[in-house]
């Protein structure tokens, strides 16, 4: 029997790899089915929610939106502390401790026949906040120059999960109703933990020294770099969240698109954003040129959204705006965890990605919540409208920290 226990960031021979072994590629595709398979249950809702939710005795467009995104509060509470669980008690018992618990919640959720029982039941699986842990548990696994293509195995494994959970979601709703899907949630987590257990390697155990206290995350977190990357995420699953309250009812309402039809929009677009982000991904190794193309991704994100929103009935002018979304959403989705594993200090990489998955998450709530306001005040356009809206925040926080890169790319925040 193989040892499981290995040392990471190191080939045969001892010194630093630049091509994937045979371990970090092992580790890579069993790492992005456990991570792919949970976010598959999750992204399996999406698609239809807002078009069912509206069914529902006590449905409101606000409570629709938070039930598209209350789950990003549960992981906000919780990313942290797990990160710096795993950086104690390792990561494989820190991510079954979440998958347990978000397990749970989609148990809950299928049992509830009320849009505020499924509010509750999301907002537990928020709380099997493992995204952080399983990252760093990855970056654990990778030497440091290959980390950005084990970020992109995981990244594509996430693009391929989403693709298949909008195909998949509308036929499996109208087979099982939304039940259905939660209790598919909770299945798939299950299958998630054996995968982690019986595939996935188990790194050379790390504590983090005692000097690893919140203060030094404080301090780690100050870091100008840090604050974009982190700031960058919220504000990407902000607009992603928000989208998917009004791009089901676009598709459905203006469009008069089927949702068993709506697969023949997502195949095409998330095809062609699969091939763009493997164009790209390798431009984002260096984090000011990164910050430049995160830059231009802002503004992609920004006028396909308008697009969005002004449309009309043309599926094929919504088709290539959807296109660019998407692109840029997977690019970004891909990159940026990588950079930030590549900051963080060894004995805080798991609270680092910790607080980028609470910054990721917190960013999902806030995007649900934004769009089930602008649903019921504004309409559908109006959702897409107020997402283009918050653009032009994040982009000024990606110009000012490329420029602060430029003139101190040595930043003293961050030490490995």
């Amino acid at each position: 029997m193989p040892n499981r226990h290995v040392r990471p960031f190191l080939s045969i021979s001892g010194s630093p790899v630049s091509k994937l072994s045979s371990l970090e590629l092992r580790s890579a595709l069993a790492l992005a089915c456990v991570i792919s398979l949970r976010l598959f249950g999750l992204f399996l809702i999406m698609p239809v929610f807002s078009l069912y939710a509206q069914q529902m005795t006590d449905a409101t467009p606000l409570l629709i939106g938070l039930a598209l995104g209350v789950y990003g509060l549960g992981q906000v509470m919780l990313q942290i502390p797990l990160g710096l669980l795993s950086d104690r008690i390792g990561r494989k018992p820190a991510i079954t401790l979440g998958l347990l618990v978000f397990a749970a919640g989609g148990l809950v959720a299928a049992l509830s026949h009320t849009l505020v029982g499924i509010v509750v039941g999301r907002a537990l699986q928020g709380m099997g906040a493992v995204a952080g842990a399983g990252t760093a548990l990855a970056a654990d696994l990778t030497a440091e120059e290959n980390r950005g293509k084990v970020m992109g195995i995981i990244g594509v494994s996430i693009g391929i999960a989403f693709l298949l959970a909008l195909i998949l979601g509308p036929p499996l709703e109208a087979l099982h109703g939304l039940s259905g899907l939660f209790g598919a949630t909770s299945i798939l987590a299950l299958a998630s933990l054996a995968l982690l257990w019986l595939i996935v390697p188990t790194p050379a155990r790390r504590r983090a020294p005692a000097a690893a206290s919140f203060g030094h995350v404080l301090a780690m977190l100050r870091d100008g770099r840090m604050l974009v990357l982190n700031g960058s995420v919220f504000f990407l699953h902000a607009l992603l969240t928000a989208s998917f309250v009004g791009l089901p009812l676009l598709l459905a309402d203006k469009l008069h698109l089927p949702v068993n039809r709506h697969w023949e929009l997502y195949l095409p677009v998330m095809t062609i954003a699969a091939f763009v982000m493997g164009a790209c991904i390798h431009r984002m190794r260096e984090v000011a040129q990164s910050l430049r193309i995160v830059a231009i991704c802002v503004v992609a994100i920004g006028v396909s959204l308008l697009g969005f929103a002004f449309s009309g009935d043309h599926l094929a002018a919504l088709g290539v705006m959807a296109a660019v979304f998407f692109s840029a959403f997977n690019l970004l989705e891909a990159a940026l965890p990588s950079l930030v594993s590549q900051l963080a200090p060894t004995s805080l990489r798991g609270a680092a990605m910790g607080a980028y998955s609470t910054s990721q998450f917190l960013g999902a709530f806030v995007g649900g919540a934004i769009g089930g306001i602008a649903l019921g005040k504004l309409g559908t356009g109006g959702v897409f409208v107020c997402a283009a809206a918050l653009t032009l925040v994040w982009l000024p926080l990606v110009w000012a920290g490329a420029r602060r890169m430029a003139a101190a790319p040595a930043a003293a925040g961050v030490t490995a």
